[in-house]
């Protein structure tokens, strides 16, 4: 049987930037270094972090030279804190944009204020999209007895008015919040509820078109943003930047992409779109109410199901030549309906009403969004890749671009300077307020703890201006972390499988008494595993209880794993990143198949015929190295943390072709595929007390 591939070394990389003296930097890594120095010597666990600083000297001098920069920040490494003091010694104006709301948060309530705490003059802000804020507009209209039909929201779980009391939540919490932001509501209000009070960038006339323009929520934090030296936003919000060739954020010099690893995924989606019976729903109910002719809205409710009849058996279907002739037919009726309600829109006589006015110009900027989607998908542009996703009850058109690198060689890297193509109809209200053209970013630094190989390639990094490099981690996984693969299990593709399986995580949860994150490739194996272990567990060791994604909100499971240490924790791809267990109560992350793609996933299919013979090697293994690492960095979170990463997939030691690539994604931690020595490491970190 092959031999797993030699340990790699821990720590990062030695070279000169780790070595350098504040005499032999740049002025500004100079500068950068000091910043990051001070920010760090009044942390109460403040220690030396070299790949820390050699991260801060590399984009500190990307900044001066007005290049880009791929950083590998393997965990521990604090690189959040390394970006943001270059970035705050370079007196740019920069955008984070980030994957998760986790990381949104820590930047705001803690790393900004401790760099705030040296540097007084520093001022930032969070950006959301505008969908996230009340619409104070939409809520008068509620109030409104004029506007009541317009509470019929076409899906038959919420046809009719809000309720009273809802209204009521509503108002009190609009004249109370300063951000008008959902997420600060205490309690989170049902989707059709909140699509009342509030309006997409696709809908929104313009803060100069409406009567709530003054105090608008969104225009207020726009404003914040527009004023700040850093803006956090979501890399989808950023996706959308790009998309409309700069017009929802405010001009910056730099953009730092942190949790990079998901900006290829997220660009891809963000730059396509989606069309579906919703959409026309939508359109209808922003309609209703409003234009006297009923039978136009009536209509748009029947195209809406006639295009989910038409969609349903085509999930999960990629469209190679074309919408089918039905869903053409369907879509080219609802293009003229909505042109009709267009016209009708403009014939209505405001007689002096804001609202009226506003209403208006919303379904126009509507239409004007809905009908370049139909557009695009009725003759879709060369380069692009259409299916149709969603579930038979709720079906959708997506369309995105085969090439990710090519679109942001045009929207990004080196974009026309005329004749844009705007594939969306953004509001006067997402352009800048200052009247300056969009300006690109001189700096783009694409940062994460695990850096998908070719990944700068792929984004088509202008390659004379990147500069690539790993800092490595300040944790001892050599000595703290054992990668154990069972390479005696049988094939994963075979039946004997998934019972082999059941009976090695027996024993090493057994082993670990509890104290597990077991992650699985689908949910199906999640739950045929919890079943057979909770069954299993009751007899052998009563004191584990096995916990599986969706018995709980997701935090509230974290949050009672990481407090009770016998308990199991099985969950699938949603749990693989962004979980932070650190001490005992994570001491064996299982993973049970090596997480490569689906082979029938649409856009992935398109991109691996694309690449003919090299698409395993461009499409699939950079994604499954990833996401496998992603996994195993759930276990050492801290530098006393200490464990068992388990692969349960056979290939990891006997895939010739591959294997070395997936390992070498992987923390530097010693391997093994002696189940003996697994178990007994386990065992010995029980014993230890703590």
């Amino acid at each position: 049987m092959s031999e797993l591939p030699p340990t790699a070394p821990t720590g990062a990389p030695s070279s000169p930037a780790h070595e350098a003296s504040e005499a032999t930097l740049g002025r500004l890594a100079a500068k950068a270094v000091r910043v990051l120095d001070d920010v760090c010597s009044a942390m109460p666990a403040g220690e030396d972090r070299p790949g820390q600083r050699a991260m801060t000297v590399a984009i500190a001098d990307a900044v001066a030279s007005e290049s880009h920069v791929v950083v590998a920040a393997g965990t521990g490494t604090g690189k959040s804190l390394a970006y943001l003091a270059a970035i705050v010694a370079s007196g740019r104006r920069a955008v984070v944009a980030t994957a998760t709301k986790a990381l949104q948060d820590q930047l705001a309530t803690s790393d900004l204020p401790a760099i705030a705490a040296h540097v007084p003059s520093l001022s930032w802000a969070v950006l959301k999209g505008r969908s996230n804020y009340l619409c104070r507009q939409r809520l008068d209209e509620l109030e409104s007895a004029t506007s009541q039909l317009d509470l019929d929201l076409g899906t038959s779980e919420a046809r009719g008015t809000i309720p009273a009391r809802i209204r009521a939540r509503l108002v009190r919490w609009a004249e109370s919040t300063d951000s008008g932001d959902r997420a600060e509501l205490e309690e989170e209000p049902q989707p059709w509820v909140w699509s009342a009070v509030s309006v997409g960038p696709r809908e929104c006339p313009g803060a100069a078109k409406c009567p709530r323009g003054d105090d608008c929520f969104a225009e207020a934090a726009r404003r914040r943003a527009a004023s700040a030296d850093v803006v956090i936003v979501n890399t989808h919000l950023y996706g959308l930047h790009l998309r409309t060739h700069g017009a929802v954020l405010p001009a910056h010099d730099v953009v730092v992409f942190d949790e990079a690893h998901e900006v290829e995924d997220i660009v891809s989606a963000t730059t396509g779109l989606e069309l579906g019976p919703g959409s026309l729903t939508n359109l209808a109910r922003l309609t209703s109410g409003l234009i006297a002719d009923d039978a136009l809205t009536d209509g748009l409710h029947e195209d809406a199901a006639a295009l989910g009849r038409c969609l349903a058996p085509l999930v999960g279907s990629r469209l190679r030549r074309g919408v089918p002739n039905d869903v053409a037919d369907v879509l080219g009726r609802t293009r003229q309906r909505m042109l009709e309600v267009a016209g009708g829109a403009r014939k209505i006589e405001d007689r002096g009403s804001a609202e009226i006015t506003t209403r208006v110009a919303r379904v126009l900027t509507a239409v004007g969004a809905a009908v370049l989607d139909i557009d695009a998908v009725l003759t879709p542009a060369d380069g692009t890749v259409m299916w149709v996703s969603g579930t038979d009850d709720s079906p959708r058109l997506e369309q995105a671009p085969l090439d990710v690198g090519a679109t942001l060689d045009a929207l990004l890297w080196d974009p026309p300077t005329t004749g844009l193509d705007l594939t969306a109809a953004p509001s006067d209200s997402d352009v800048d307020g200052d009247g300056d053209e969009a300006h690109l970013p001189d700096t783009v630094v694409f940062t994460s703890a695990t850096i998908p190989v070719g990944l700068a390639e792929r984004l088509r990094v202008p390659a004379d201006r990147v500069h690539e490099l790993d800092v490595g981690t300040p944790f001892d996984f050599a000595e703290h972390a054992l990668l154990y693969c069972a390479a005696h299990l049988p094939d994963p593709r075979s039946a004997a499988f998934a019972p082999a399986t059941h009976d090695e995580l027996e024993r090493l949860i057994t082993a670990a008494g509890g104290r597990t994150l077991a992650l699985f490739t689908s949910y199906r194996a999640m739950n045929e595993a919890a079943d057979a272990l909770a069954e299993r567990l009751a007899t052998v060791d009563p004191e584990i209880e096995v916990l599986r994604q969706g018995e709980l909100p997701k935090q509230a499971l974290i949050d009672r794993f990481r407090a009770e240490e016998t308990t199991v924790l099985a969950a699938t791809m949603g749990f693989w990143a962004g979980i932070d267990v650190p001490g005992p109560s994570l001491t064996l992350v299982t993973i049970d198949k090596i997480p490569f793609p689906r082979p029938d996933e649409p856009l992935l299919q398109a991109r691996r015929e694309a690449a003919a013979a090299q698409g395993f090697a461009t499409v699939d293994l950079p994604r499954a190295a990833t996401m496998l690492a992603q996994g195993a960095g759930r276990l050492i979170r801290t530098a006393a943390d200490r464990g068992v990463v388990a692969v349960l997939d056979p290939r990891l030691a006997t895939a010739a072709t591959y294997r070395w690539q997936l390992i070498s994604a992987l923390p530097p931690m010693r391997r093994t595929k002696d189940p003996e020595e697994a178990l007994a490491f386990l065992r010995d970190l029980v014993a230890e007390p703590h």
